[in-house]
């Protein structure tokens, strides 16, 4: 792939970006948007993965890093998912103003699924396919219930700063945006194509929350993978698989 990397601003935070071309590149191409999940980044297997397969169906793939995550400006302490959402439509709009864009596809794993989902709702009349992988909606129930990460807290009494089963710090505004996120409204207003991959043995969210998703939504295919990890390292391949035909489906 062909690889440009550079920063775009967001707000004044300086986002970590490359976009992959494929091979042969043409003068108009689709972009897909992709973006990885919490303590991620951007060159993680399956993100990768994911990127490869999109070039080879043709399309343009704008990765980023957000706020507190890989060479991306921010703490990882200060981080919270609206942050992230706001930085997802920056995103957006950056792929849709590039001279070769021709349509807009937004996908991410994990925190970033979750990510997706909200932003997707946000640019509904943009966004040309939606694809949360693994997407991570159990965050808001974990933070209601003050229990996140293997963190348990008071969901009433937040503290400023909660140290994480990893020994990170993480605010204590993460956990109530995470409280607040409007979950079902984002997927009731999305009204393309959407494209959910979940394992069955995920460990870090369950399959469940993929098939809620999927029923609310109105237009959506969940593939499941059977006995995978929540990064898909025991059946990548199925994982790309089901990119790509949704891809060359949605491209039309």
């Amino acid at each position: 792939m062909d690889d440009r990397e550079f920063f775009i601003d967001s707000d004044g935070v300086r986002l970590h970006a490359r976009i992959d071309l494929p091979n042969p590149a043409t003068a108009k191409m689709p972009v897909l948007v992709l973006i990885h999940g919490y303590t991620g980044h951007m060159e993680e297997r399956h993100i990768r993965a994911a990127a490869e397969t999109a070039t080879r169906e043709g399309f343009a793939v704008l990765r980023a890093e957000l706020y507190g995550h890989g060479q991306s400006g921010g703490t990882f302490r200060e981080h919270n998912i609206m942050i992230w959402v706001l930085e997802t439509l920056t995103l957006i709009d950056y792929a849709a103003d590039l001279d070769f864009c021709d349509g807009v596809w937004l996908a991410g794993h994990s925190q970033g699924g979750l990510t997706t989902i909200l932003a997707a709702a946000m640019k509904r009349d943009v966004l040309r396919g939606v694809i949360p992988l693994a997407p991570a909606t159990v965050i808001r129930d974990a933070a209601r219930n003050g229990d996140l990460f293997g963190t348990p807290f008071d969901p009433d009494h937040i503290p400023p700063v909660l140290t994480m089963d990893d020994s990170r710090l993480l605010g204590g505004n993460y956990f109530r945006v995470a409280q607040t996120l409007p979950i079902e409204d984002a997927l009731r207003a999305y009204k393309g194509p959407v494209l959910i991959v979940h394992a069955d043995t995920d460990e870090a969210v369950p399959l469940a929350c993929a098939q809620q998703a999927a029923q609310t939504y109105a237009d959506c295919e969940l593939v499941i993978i059977h006995n995978d990890t929540h990064c898909y390292d025991n059946h990548l391949d199925q994982m790309t698989t089901a990119l790509a035909a949704f891809l060359r489906r949605t491209r039309g």
